[in-house]
């Protein structure tokens, strides 16, 4: 009988037009209409080579760390070099600056350095940055020699190399794996992250296939239900086989929008493709969930619950970024609650932190978020279903 009713299940849905727009069509229109839209935008938000000046005085000489941080950030054959560095005197700098020929200038003096701007802007504040990076590493160098100094002395040896443990020590920090660089043409992908709310939002348009499942399964809401709520077979088999069919016919849609997305829109998903595959299955089952508590919870006919799902889809979206990528840090900035229960926003967090972070802590953070509001979801609909008495069918 599960066999039976998922095979008649399956059929149903994929016969229903407007479930295979929803499903299949749409998410492919609208990826079509993002890449078109954000082409080029990563060519033009790439940040260009900022131009600056830093003053060769008799403490930056001395300073090593500080010399070979911006030598390497300034080399012009790495072509992922940051900074355009002239090396001039005070009052050069400063006509530069009111020439508008470089962003800012630094002068150090006492190992402090001052960064010098004419107006605040991104070029400016990167500077600032990576300037407080590199005093940052220079004071852990000085500590790292003090240790070391005092580790001589307490040994017995009064006869220290003081340049040779600094130099080793600048070496150490040198050779560190972790360097800034220009990497702004990946950090800035706006076309991917409006495809990681794209899937989130096919995740989520699975709550019609769940809410259309569980209305054939309700004796006021189609005559199929009426022949499950009369018939000796248990109605939890049934809705469990109506449910797994709309499940993998939501599946074969993600796949559908994956293929189309990586083959023919050449969309880079990035080194983790297993792991955003297995985020946007964890996703649907979330989507399909909601759809089920939807179809359950409200008693109206298809329409308006398709009208509800696809409301709550696209708010959920909309909180979580895909109308404007500043909307998801505006929302978790004031209200945090919000997007801690929407689903479409542990998706696309889910795939920031793929992105952005070198463990996977908050990746399956977001993979239970969603495996636990699925579970209260689909609790919700059978506690709605075992309530459900008709008067007459």
């Amino acid at each position: 009988m599960f066999i039976h009713n998922f095979k008649y299940a399956f059929k149903t849905l994929s016969r229903n037009r407007i479930l295979i727009f929803w499903t299949f069509a749409f998410p492919i229109i609208l990826g079509t209409f993002f890449k078109m839209a954000f082409s080029n935008i990563e060519n033009s938000e790439k940040l260009e080579i900022i131009n600056i000046a830093i003053i060769e005085n008799q403490d930056f000489k001395e300073n090593e760390i500080f010399k070979e941080a911006f030598k390497t950030l300034s080399d012009e054959n790495n072509e992922d070099r940051l900074f355009n560095t002239k090396y001039t005197t005070e009052e050069e700098a400063k006509k530069l600056l009111e020439d508008d020929e470089i962003d800012g200038f630094i002068i150090l003096k006492e190992d402090e350095p001052k960064v010098v701007f004419k107006e605040s802007g991104i070029n400016q504040t990167i500077l600032k940055y990576v300037t407080e990076e590199i005093i940052g590493t220079s004071n852990i160098v000085g500590n790292l020699a003090e240790d070391e100094i005092k580790k001589e002395i307490m040994s017995g040896n009064y006869n220290i190399d003081y340049e040779k443990i600094y130099k080793n020590l600048v070496d150490l920090a040198e050779n560190q794996d972790t360097k800034i660089n220009n990497i702004s043409s990946n950090n800035l992908s706006y076309t991917r992250i409006e495809f990681y709310t794209l899937i989130a939002m096919a995740c989520l348009y699975g709550g019609i296939l769940g809410m259309v499942a569980i209305n054939q399964n309700l004796a006021n809401m189609s005559n199929n239900g009426k022949r499950v709520s009369v018939a000796p077979t248990p109605k939890v088999k049934v809705i469990l086989s109506s449910v797994l069919a709309s499940y993998i016919t939501q599946l074969i849609g993600l796949l559908l929008l994956f293929l189309f997305t990586i083959f023919i829109l050449k969309v880079d998903f990035g080194n983790n493709l297993p792991l955003i595959i297995l985020l946007a299955i964890s996703g649907s089952f979330a989507g399909l969930s909601m759809g089920l508590a939807i179809g359950t919870i409200f008693k109206t006919n298809e329409n308006i619950k398709t009208g509800i799902v696809v409301s709550v889809t696209m708010l959920g979206c909309f909180l979580s970024g895909m109308m404007g990528i500043t909307m998801k840090y505006i929302v978790d900035k004031n209200l945090p609650i919000i997007n801690k229960i929407n689903p479409a926003s542990m998706i696309t967090d889910g795939f920031y932190s793929l992105y952005y972070y070198d463990t996977l802590d908050r990746y399956f953070f977001n993979i239970v978020s969603l495996i636990v509001f699925a579970v209260i979801m689909i609790g919700i609909s059978f506690y709605s279903i075992r309530r459900q008495k008709y008067d007459s069918i």
